[in-house]
Parts: structure tokens; sequence; C-alpha cells
């Protein structure tokens, strides 16, 4: 492994950590501000938002900025913002400060995913995407079941004091390991090629791939410890075990979708979607059952993963020729998503559903996805047409 790629990592775990641990503390952090659990939700759909729509406008404005002080700068601001949060007197001040962090979360996303591909060979483009996404995956294995177990331990601000420290391990890392980069290639593309390429129909519907991977992932998730309590009835100290279990699928299912795309990507992904339709189907099945259960959140949390990969290393290729603008497209993709998720969710338990009732969202999500990335490809299959070669 290019040793730069272990500092994306760690940056990208600090970011996972902080996005996904609300989660984990969602009842406390609820309860410590003075909200409903749905409200507290927002949390989590203010965070996407601010990826969304943050992380491509800051992108715009940076494309002279050399790519190792981009990354430091993000770090900073996402260290200064954990240190923020922890000392926030009340909801809308936290709010506010989420969506803040947020804003880098989305910009580093674009900037690292360009820079870890550029660091290997056109063949090994899927594993370096894959690598940076493991940030992602690991911090479900190790940052949110800590974070959360922490945040039992002594209260939810003393999560995001840890956090800080992440932060600062992580630009420690990335000031050492990164080499010293030119500018964004935006900068030589041109605005209008970075928008050009977008127009690709394997980027727009890698884009609504995206969004339903995100509804069937995130409508549960966003609310996984008040329906593993109430649905499941574990006690609230089994939860981080469970996000644990969670994240270990996810960890092997993002390294088996670097390999995947690597190789046959579409079909791979194609079926993938599909068993995952199946999987959320399962999760409403199971729910009153703790062992099959959690077993089954092993396995959906895998899935998630080895298609974000699929599809993230699907728009790279697609737009190496012009990346900066439709790489932070990437984290904004999956963060209207995540919006989204939390909206729906919320609408639904507010309008008298059952924490049960969730996974069935992803179900409907799962066979638009199928549809579309079938689509995708028999398009692309009859036309002939092939990746531009890397900038």
């Amino acid at each position: 492994m290019p040793l730069p790629l272990i500092a994306l990592f760690l940056a990208a775990f600090a970011f996972g950590t902080t996005e996904f641990v609300i989660a984990g503390v969602l009842p406390d952090v609820a309860g410590g501000l003075g909200v409903s659990i749905p409200t507290a939700g927002t949390l989590v759909s203010g965070y996407a938002i601010g990826i969304a729509v943050g992380g491509p406008l800051l992108t715009l404005a940076t494309p002279k900025v050399p790519r190792k002080t981009l990354l430091l700068a993000l770090i900073a601001a996402f260290t200064i913002g954990q240190v923020a949060c922890a000392l926030a007197p009340g909801f809308v001040s936290m709010l506010a400060l989420r969506v803040a962090v947020a804003v880098a979360h989305g910009t580093y996303f674009g900037v690292a995913m360009v820079v870890a591909t550029g660091l290997v060979r056109e063949d090994r483009r899927g594993m370096a995407v894959a690598l940076v996404l493991a940030g992602l995956t690991v911090s479900n294995v190790i940052g949110v079941p800590a974070g959360t177990a922490i945040g039992n331990l002594w209260g939810w601000r003393a999560t995001f004091w840890t956090m800080t420290v992440l932060g600062l391990l992580a630009a420690a890392a990335i000031a050492v390991l990164i080499p010293a980069t030119g500018t964004a290639a935006a900068a030589r593309a041109g605005l209008r090629r970075e928008i050009g390429v977008l127009a690709r129909q394997q980027v727009w519907t890698s884009l609504i791939v995206m969004l339903m991977l995100m509804l069937g992932q995130f409508v549960p998730y966003t609310y996984i410890t008040p329906l593993l309590q109430e649905v499941t009835g574990l006690d609230g100290k089994l939860v981080p075990w469970v996000l644990l279990a969670a994240g270990i699928g996810s960890t092997a299912g993002v390294l088996a979708g670097g390999k995947l795309s690597d190789r046959r990507l579409m079909p791979a992904l194609i079926v993938m979607l599909a068993v995952q339709g199946i999987v959320l189907a399962a999760m409403f099945a199971v729910g009153p059952h703790p062992l099959p259960m959690v077993l089954v959140i092993m396995l959906w949390g895998g899935i998630n993963f080895s298609i974000g990969t699929a599809v993230q290393t699907r728009i790279l290729s697609w737009t190496a020729d012009a990346p900066n603008l439709a790489s932070s497209l990437i984290p904004s993709g999956f963060n209207i998503g995540i919006a989204l998720a939390a909206f729906v969710g919320a609408t639904m338990l507010n309008a008298g559903l059952s924490y049960r009732a969730l996974p069935l969202v992803g179900v409907a999500a799962m066979a638009v996805a199928v549809t579309t990335a079938l689509a995708s490809y028999l398009h692309e299959q009859r036309s002939g047409q092939r990746p531009p070669v890397l900038a």
C-alpha cells in the first residue's frame, strides 16, 4: 500500500466517525439538547446537506489550491469543528456546527479520491478507492462503536472530544505522508469541461444508484439504536457490539468491492443491488429476533459498502479527464441520499409507523437501482463506449 494512502485512510476514518457516530448516541444527544429523537435526526440530514451542497461549492472555489495544502486545511477545519461541537450549548448551534464540518467533509472526499487514484496504475483504481473508502468502514468497526461506548460512559460530549484527537492524528499523517502536489485538475481542464462530463450517462445514472443505495442504508441506520432497542429488544449496552458487527461486515465488503471493481464492475454491481433488496426484506422479517437480526445487519453493511466502492469507481473512471467537480459530487450524491433518508424515516415515524417498517423503503429503492444500473450497462454495451484516459 502506498504510504500516502494511509494518511488518506486515517482522515477518512476521522470524517466517517464524526458523521456516523451520531446514530449511536442519538438518544443521548436528543436528551442532552432537549429535543425529540426525530428532531435530533436532523443532525444527520443537516450534515448530509452540508456535504452535498457545500462540498462541490468549496471545490469550485479552490481549484488553484495545491491538493496537500487543501487537505491540511480541511482536516484542520474538522478538528476545530469537533471542539466546537463538544462545547455546543444547544441544538441550533450544534446543527450549524455539524453543517460547517460537513462542508469540509464533502470537499475532502472529492480531493482524496482524485489523489488516491492518481497514486496507482489504472487497473488498481478500484482498490485505491476501496482503501480510502475503508476509512469509512473502519470508522464503523472501531470509531462508531468506540464513540458510542464513550458516549454511554461519559456523555456524548466526550465522544466529540475523542474525535478532536483523531483530527490531530490525521493532520500529522497528511503533513508527513502526502507528497507535495499540484493544483486541482479543474484549473487545467476548465469549468466547462468539468461540468460537461456530468452529462455522460454513466455518471448521472451512477448518482441515481447512489441515491437509492443511501435510502436503503440510512432510512434504517439513522434510527438503528431505537430500532434495535424497541423492535429487536436489545439492551442499549449491546448496541455498540451490533454496530461493531455491521462495521466488520462493511470492511469486508469494501475490500471485496474494490476487487470486483477492478474486474467485472457492472455485472457485479447489478447482482449486489438485487441481493441487497433481498437482505433489506429479510431485515424487516427478522426484526424481532436478535441473532438473525444481527447477522442480517452484518450482511447488510457489507453489501452497502461493496456497492459504494463499485459506484465510486465507475464515476471516477468515466470522469478521469476532468475529475474534480465529479469527484466532489460523489459524497454529495451519497449525502443527498442520507438527508432524504433521514427525512423519510422521520416522516414515517411521525406518521405512526414503527421502526420495524423502515427497511421496506430500501426494498423499493433497490428495485429502482437495479433497473437503472442494468439500463445503463446495456446502453454502454450497445454503444461500445469506453472510459476516458486518466488525466
